[in-house]
């Protein structure tokens, strides 16, 4: 009788600890409540300003970083054709010289501007978005016709450049001051000025600067000036920021084309 009991009391005991042990019953899970439309079209229109805001970002590397590359790339490959003609023609494998040496569709020669860059820019006809987004400068024809110095002709020889994006060959106009050379290189000459006047801020509609004897620049007088000419303020095309120097001397270009004193 004793053991019997002794039995059923370990059975008990068994059930007992086993129920205390035992995990409690899973519960039903919870439902999952669907946002409401309010909360579906802030979603929508959070997802929509963060896909903006990634495509904005994409524009600006391209325009202000990938244009570049591309403009540079092509500006090269036109200074080098440029070059490669000036030494066939003084190897006797072309002109002798003349305006058809320099006004070619590769480009009439480069500009050098130490204050601005440390690069040469090649400067072509034309201030039209097709020829400055090679990364050039352009010489203008309208509304007011530039005068090359090949000519020898007293006027102004003017020129515009991008200062943001496709090469941005003028975006450090801004460091040039008066007393600051400007060289102008063609196949035989150097042709050296002196820059005498900054205009910060002007009309994009202000062609007077532009003239033969350029307003607002101070001189009053036909000389044969230059004219540096680009948008501003930074990242816009609202005004346009003038640059003016004069010529203060011609230097023939030797067998190595050693640059004047004012680029050593």
């Amino acid at each position: 009788m004793r053991s019997s009991v002794k039995g059923r009391g370990n059975v008990a005991a068994t059930a007992d600890d086993t129920a205390q042990h035992s995990d409690p019953p899973a519960s039903a899970p919870a439902r999952r409540r669907r946002p409401g439309p309010v909360a579906m079209v802030v979603s929508f229109f959070g997802e929509l300003l963060i896909t903006a805001g990634l495509v904005m970002g994409l524009f600006v590397v391209y325009s202000l970083w990938w244009t570049n590359v591309v403009a540079d790339r092509e500006a090269d490959k036109q200074a080098d054709k440029v070059r490669d003609a000036w030494e066939q023609e003084s190897d006797g494998g072309g002109s002798s010289g003349g305006p058809a040496s320099y006004d070619s569709k590769n480009g009439i020669g480069f500009l050098h501007v130490p204050a601005m860059t440390g690069d040469e820019i090649l400067v072509e006809k034309g201030t039209s978005m097709k020829v400055l987004n090679d990364g050039v400068a352009g010489y203008y024809t309208d509304p007011v016709k530039a005068t090359l110095p090949t000519s020898g002709k007293k006027g102004n020889f003017s020129l515009a450049a991008h200062r943001d994006g496709h090469g941005a060959k003028f975006h450090n106009i801004h460091k040039v001051e008066k007393g600051d050379p400007i060289v102008f290189e063609t196949k035989d000459t150097w042709y050296v000025y002196k820059t005498f006047a900054t205009l910060p801020e002007t009309s994009k509609y202000n062609v007077g600067v532009l003239k033969g004897i350029p307003e607002e620049s101070g001189r009053k007088k036909a000389g044969h000036y230059i004219t540096l000419t680009t948008c501003t303020p930074v990242y816009t095309s609202k005004y346009r920021y003038i640059v003016w120097g004069e010529l203060v001397r011609t230097e023939k270009v030797d067998q190595d084309r050693t640059p004047p004193a004012e680029l050593r």
